[in-house]
């Protein structure tokens, strides 16, 4: 199949003039400032901070490449519309949705916030729920363990709960969030209140859900380095896990393995908040199919997350169109999102020789925290990734399943993850989440509104870990979160 020209917005020239100069990253070596001050190595931008801290290119991105970052930057924030439209290239939203673009969720290239329980009208914007329930016939069950399906959809709501819709066809409902709290009390005399969200679907305008539905609420993760986890070898993936925990740390990290829909086959997963995409370009056109309902080489349906028990949404018009490829976003615009969301920058870290960050990386080490944060990796030389290529990266992630105990537990299992197992989250750029949007919360439901209520949720895998934070002196659990915050 032919891919369609790709047409330039601007001359390059032009572009280059106007915007080349604002763009240049300030170059420091990693010997001069050490390399755990450039998280992303040489793509790391210095002096990114702010409410646009996560917005810059790989600092070592050549000049004619920026071109394409741009351009893929603009597809991410693309407001997408209804079909039909004259625009054919911007048509073919929904008719399920979460959002009408990506940056509608990941916030500046940040993290999302929780629903706002206050505000029934606002929607799940920068979070959604995941919906599935177990195999209901032989087909399911075969697909299911040879890998195939990592999940079963709810057969009338589908894989994920749309509260957003096209005009004409019903929204799937509301999304409601309440909390209930427990007091922690930590050495010191300290006392943090933790919230423990329960979500309901109300309004549901297409029937009951399945009786056996799990739900499982999903944040929107922050962007940056994302290129970066991708270069990191299977092997040294392969070589970190221990799923027998054959050494008897009390740590039994594993890998998932998921269906890798390009190649036809299993492969690792890496993306997504319980490891459950192979590739960076599979988990952005997943997102583009369900999270906003458009259609792309690997997910060409139309519809979206439409369900044969949702007729008028199968009914309605699409924007897949012959001149792109029989499709809403085709492989000119995925391949230029992937070259975007592979090159978003981590910002530097300019106190990282501080001396109670240094204090605070020295316990975060000895309370067992990097354990599963694996600090630092040395990646390949790649000529396929050439910003990627060779670069020492600081993420703090193994990127392998943890139980982290019944607290955080969604009991909804996702390819060979089970429902109390979730992916290491990188912890760079952490410090940088509430600059970026003051709503931004942490872990993968947004509960928690600090990074000491986040480890606190720490349960499992983690529980000793979280428990030497709790009997810190107080000097030292503040050194702690000062490191991660500088992160």
């Amino acid at each position: 199949m032919n891919r369609p020209a790709r047409i330039s917005l601007f001359s390059a020239p032009f572009w280059m003039a106007a915007i080349g100069l604002a763009f240049a990253p300030v170059t420091v070596s990693a010997e001069a400032i050490g390399d755990a001050a450039l998280p992303g190595g040489e793509t790391s931008w210095i002096g990114a901070k702010g409410r646009n801290a996560f917005t810059h290119q790989s600092a070592n991105m050549s000049f004619e490449k920026r071109l394409d970052f741009k351009l893929g930057e603009a597809l991410f924030q693309r407001l997408w519309v209804t079909a039909p439209t004259r625009t054919k290239a911007a048509d073919g939203l929904g008719p399920l949705f979460n959002s009408r673009a990506c940056s509608g969720c990941h916030i500046r290239n940040g993290r999302g916030h929780p629903i706002d329980e206050n505000d029934r009208e606002a929607g799940a914007t920068s979070m959604l729920l995941r919906l599935s329930i177990p195999p209901q016939t032989p087909e399911q069950l075969r697909d299911h363990l040879d890998g195939k399906l990592a999940t079963i959809p709810d057969p009338v709501y589908g894989g994920q709960f749309q509260d957003f819709s096209i005009p004409g066809i019903e929204a799937e409902g509301r999304v409601k969030v309440t909390y209930e709290t427990t007091d922690v009390f930590l050495a010191g005399g300290e006392t943090v209140t933790l919230r423990n969200p329960t979500y309901e679907m109300t309004d549901v305008a297409y029937g009951p859900l399945h009786a056996d539905i799990m739900v499982s609420p999903r944040l929107a993760p922050p962007m940056i380095g994302l290129g970066l986890l991708e270069a990191i070898p299977e092997s040294t993936l392969i070589a970190a896990s221990d799923p027998q925990d054959a050494d008897g740390d009390g740590i039994s990290g594993r890998l998932n393995q998921v269906w890798d829909i390009a190649k036809g086959d299993m492969a690792i997963g890496r993306f997504g908040w319980k490891a459950g995409m192979p590739s960076l370009d599979q988990q952005n056109q997943n997102a583009f199919q369900f999270d906003i309902g458009l259609s792309t080489s690997l997910y060409p349906n139309g519809s979206g997350d439409c369900t044969d028990a949702q007729t008028a949404c199968l009914k309605a018009p699409d924007g897949n169109d012959p001149e792109f490829e029989g499709l809403e976003v085709h492989s000119v615009m995925t391949d230029l999102v992937l070259y975007y969301a592979r090159n978003i920058a981590p910002p530097a870290r300019p106190n990282a020789n501080d001396a109670d960050v240094v204090a605070g990386e020295a316990i975060f080490g000895a309370i067992g925290c990097a354990s599963c944060h694996t600090p630092r990796y040395e990646l390949p030389e790649r000529a396929d990734l050439p910003e990627q290529s060779g670069q020492v990266i600081w993420p703090y992630s193994d990127l392998l399943l943890h139980d982290m105990g019944e607290g955080l537990a969604d009991h909804r299992p996702e390819a060979q993850a089970s429902g109390r197992e979730w992916r290491t989250p990188p912890l760079w750029g952490i410090g940088h989440a509430q600059e970026i949007d003051p709503r931004a919360s942490f872990l993968h439901d947004g509960r928690a509104r600090t990074l000491l209520e986040a480890i606190l949720w720490h349960g499992g895998e983690a529980e000793n870990a979280r428990d030497a934070v709790t009997k810190l002196p107080p000097s030292e659990r503040s050194q702690l979160l000062t490191f991660l915050k500088s992160l």
